[in-house]
């Protein structure tokens, strides 16, 4: 069927906090959209869960919501497309299609123990899949499941276990003929993945004893994954990707002189570097990209970012503040300058691979000031990735996106840090947007966001010598961390 200018493309994004169902014109224009909160469980400082079914009923209130509001319009969609967090799994009954695990959050770094049993073989598998030994990826929860839960193993053992990427196991329950299919990008976060093929590594399976048919297969990006109901119609999934792949597709095709800053649980920085993955000592080399069978891959490298918004809310908490983001501007203005805070949210991502860091606080300060002290400090991680990912080729700007982008002082102190000028268009959800452009029938139609604030660096000495006397006392306190106990 040919796609038209007047048709409507159906986005799913399901996030780590709710799930999205948004409606998009072919230039990008949104025409209607709902959203269904998710409830995080999180047990200790290493687990992070979400409930199965409660994800799905989500996705499935979002739906029916924007089918309400777009009204007669719903005849116009003509395809659909799935976002989800890169590295979140589930284990389910490939007969029945009941979740047998949790939904274990790509946050979630139960198996750290178990993982650091690999340390010998770190560089083979960096340079196969384009990560590091660290608990957030896939595999280590997959070999969890088999080696904890019961009735994980009894299935494995009847030959009636699936398991994957967590938007594998929403395919296979709400799409028609339950597909056993997933794309190349959320594969890559399982440390199993060849980067250069695209397919699973045999390798790599037997290296982390995952049983090798249990995975989905994986397919291009734009493929015919199967239908899902939409209202009282049933509109083709052409799409699955990870979120923050499809974040950079928000303006139209990226370019490799820009870095793209997405700022949410997690921030995630990311450059493109062409069709073949570029190996870099501390960063993550990713597919960005796979559009079909005939066309070469796209891909990345990527900073992470653990502790963004989950280090805002435990603050919040910590602190006992409530609406937290009404005072965030406010703060940010002041000129008291705020303590250095060590930011060890949820382990430390690149360029440092701490994956159980204790947060602390050094130097004192009021409780404005330590919530200051905790976005500088997501900043300073940010400027520790763009300071490796200039090693290469040169910079121009950054384009920034995400919950906390909307805070002006954040930005600011991001440019005034990076000497690159912060952009950020005036739209809101990027993943969304990106989903849509990629399966626009007429790219050169999309119309990008025709505004924009821009944040041009400024002197600013104070952030430096606080970035400068951060850098030193986290690289001093990351030598001197005791190592959890292996229990």
């Amino acid at each position: 069927m040919a796609v038209g200018s007047s048709d409507l493309t159906l986005v799913i994004d399901q996030g780590g906090h709710a799930s999205r169902a948004l409606v998009f014109a072919a230039d990008g224009s949104l025409r209607a959209h709902a959203l269904q909160e998710v409830k995080t469980t999180r047990v200790g400082t290493d687990r992070v869960e979400h409930d199965p079914e409660e994800v799905l009923e989500s996705i499935h209130l979002a739906l029916l919501r924007t089918s309400q509001a777009l009204g007669p319009q719903v005849k116009q969609v003509v395809h659909a497309a799935l976002a989800t967090q890169r590295s979140s799994i589930v284990c389910w009954d490939k007969f029945t299609g009941a979740a047998l695990s949790p939904v274990i959050s790509w946050q979630d770094r139960r198996a750290h123990a178990w993982m650091r049993g690999f340390e010998p073989h770190a560089e083979r598998v960096h340079q196969t899949t384009g990560l590091f030994l660290s608990p957030h990826y896939g595999v280590s929860k997959l070999r969890w499941c088999l080696d904890n839960l019961p009735q994980v193993a009894e299935a494995y053992r009847q030959k009636r276990l699936f398991f994957g990427p967590l938007a594998s196991f929403l395919m296979f329950r709400l799409l028609s003929l339950r597909p056993f299919l997933i794309d190349p990008v959320n594969a890559s976060r399982m440390l199993l993945l060849d980067l250069r093929r695209l397919q699973w590594d045999a390798g790599m399976q037997d290296l982390f004893g995952v049983p090798g048919e249990c995975l989905p297969r994986v397919v291009p990006n734009l493929s015919n994954y199967g239908v899902v109901q939409f209202g009282a119609r049933w509109i083709p999934l052409k799409l699955c990707i990870g979120d923050q792949s499809a974040s950079l597709y928000a303006q139209g095709e990226p370019r490799a002189d820009v870095a793209y800053v997405n700022v949410g649980s997690g921030a995630f920085v990311q450059r493109v570097v062409g069709h073949q993955p570029v190996y870099h000592a501390r960063m993550l080399s990713g597919v960005l990209v796979q559009r079909d069978a005939q066309a070469t891959a796209m891909y990345s490298l990527e900073g992470t970012v653990n502790g963004a918004g989950t280090a805002l809310k435990w603050i919040s908490e910590e602190l006992s503040i409530g609406y937290l983001e009404h005072h965030l501007p406010e703060w940010l203005q002041r000129r008291e300058p705020p303590p250095i805070f060590l930011n060890g949210v949820s382990g430390i991502g690149s360029p440092f691979w701490v994956s159980h860091f204790r947060s602390r606080f050094v130097g004192p300060g009021d409780n404005w000031q330590k919530v200051v002290a905790v976005l500088e400090s997501i900043v300073f991680l940010l400027q520790s990735n763009l300071a490796e990912m200039r090693t290469a080729e040169p910079l121009r700007e950054i384009i920034i996106s995400g919950g906390t982008s909307q805070l002006g002082g954040f930005c600011q102190r991001l440019a005034d840090l990076s000497g690159l000028t912060v952009v950020r268009p005036t739209m809101h959800e990027a993943t969304s947007r990106g989903l849509s452009y990629l399966l626009s029938p007429a790219r050169g139609a999309w119309v990008a966001s025709r505004s924009a604030q821009m944040f041009t660096p400024q002197r600013n000495p104070e952030l430096s010598a606080r970035y400068a006397r951060w850098r030193s006392l986290l690289e001093t306190a990351i030598t001197a961390e005791p190592r959890p106990s292996e229990a």
